[in-house]
């Protein structure tokens, strides 16, 4: 019902209205429409439609972390005195144990971006007089994505978590003191000492992920594997007509009509002698390694394309033999460039001449060369169907591999 001062005030309105118009019931009360509404108003929205979120997740496939486990509560010194009873005797309880930092693997998680470089677990509690222990720590749980390896300071592997739910203990939590209750015997009876809790462990890991995206793209700065990657899937890398834009990984999603998804990474660009670690190349090829497919992306707007496919595969071969050698897609980028067409078919040629002279049958030998346009989607459907064609492929032969 209506409060009293607010059906005076809708009364007086009707009296002064037409009568007959725009009077309805509401209960037993008489309201005018012109004066007083039931219709909700619309709120609108805080936050502006379509502002996207200005904060860049990049991925993370490898990152040293500093574990510390919990301290041990402190044990506490007390004497207990009751009427009638003075000196009753000790009764310090013991402090609780320190938490321990453990790494649990999970499904959930696919980068390893949301740990900070310093993981700290809970402290136990003190212990209080009366004989009462102190409270143990909670163990510090931290998801990792599946396949990830933990390596000590010294290079020795400690624990590859490869399964849902395994676990491995990266510190453990201080003991917690004893109490000068603890300490109570025949001899001495009223003992004046209690232990300090335990450190918690402390030591520095590394973390990395055995796979990080099933293809890469691979080329040098400004190539435009970032437009590519915004082309295919819903990532968003920075794009900007500056080298080295991309300093971090990105990863893509491609989704397919079966709910297949095909998981591609955009790799930071590489440079002549990046094996020598020129412009952060071992970083850069680190995440190469990671990637089960390779596609490289040639810009078509340089005079020698050729040339750099080739330092791209000297630089892969380098760093680590044969990484050049594994699936790969040749994608030749900028293709609405004037005189990119012309470039593109000259590499398909030196492309043949090579397989030819190699005489490989394989099918990362006889790959297509493809030409698009990332910025104009220009032959972006061929590419897809290409990547999922080597993708069932691949798992094909390690299925048959398996068997």
């Amino acid at each position: 019902m209506l409060s009293y001062s607010i059906r005076k005030v809708l009364i007086t309105n009707w009296r002064s209205a037409n009568l007959g118009q725009d009077v309805f019931h509401f209960g037993r009360s008489l309201i005018c429409s012109r004066c007083y509404s039931l219709v909700a108003k619309h709120l609108l929205p805080k936050k502006g439609k379509g502002i996207e979120d200005k904060k860049s997740h990049h991925f993370v496939d490898y990152l040293e972390v500093e574990v510390q486990g919990g301290k041990g509560g402190d044990g506490m010194l007390s004497f207990q005195s009751l009427p009638k009873k003075e000196w009753a005797g000790p009764d310090g309880g013991n402090g609780g144990h320190g938490g321990h930092v453990i790494f649990k693997a999970s499904h959930n998680k696919k980068s390893l971006n949301h740990l900070s470089n310093k993981e700290m677990a809970l402290n136990g509690r003190k212990g209080l007089s009366k004989q009462r222990d102190g409270k143990n720590a909670e163990h510090r749980y931290i998801d990792v994505p599946l396949g990830t390896v933990i390596k000590a300071k010294d290079g020795q592997l400690l624990a590859s978590l490869d399964n849902d739910e395994e676990f491995f203990i990266a510190a453990r939590g201080g003991a917690g003191g004893k109490g000068n209750y603890f300490f109570l015997s025949n001899e001495n009876r009223a003992p004046a000492i209690a232990e300090l809790g335990a450190q918690g462990q402390c030591r520095n890991l590394y973390l990395e992920l055995k796979t990080m995206a099933y293809a890469g793209l691979i080329g040098f700065p400004n190539a435009g594997k970032s437009t590519l990657l915004r082309a295919i899937s819903r990532a968003q890398p920075k794009v900007s007509a500056y080298p080295f834009t991309t300093l971090n990984p990105h990863i893509g999603m491609v989704q397919y009509q079966d709910h297949e998804q095909i998981a591609v990474a955009d790799i930071p660009g590489l440079i002549p002698g990046a094996h020598q670690n020129r412009g952060l190349g071992i970083s850069f090829l680190r995440h190469i390694e990671r990637c089960l497919c390779l596609i490289y992306v040639i810009d078509l707007s340089i005079e020698e394309p050729l040339e750099q496919l080739n330092w791209l595969r000297f630089e892969l071969n380098q760093y680590q033999p044969g990484l050049a050698d594994r699936p790969n897609l040749l994608i030749g980028n900028k293709i609405d460039v004037i005189g990119a067409a012309e470039k593109l078919e000259y590499l398909k040629q030196e492309m043949n001449k090579i397989r030819s002279e190699e005489g490989s049958h394989s099918l990362t030998k006889t790959m297509p060369v493809l030409g698009l346009s990332a910025k104009k989607f220009i032959g972006i459907e061929e590419f897809i169907e290409n990547l999922r064609l080597m993708y069932d492929t691949y798992n094909e032969e390690n299925t048959l591999q398996c068997k």
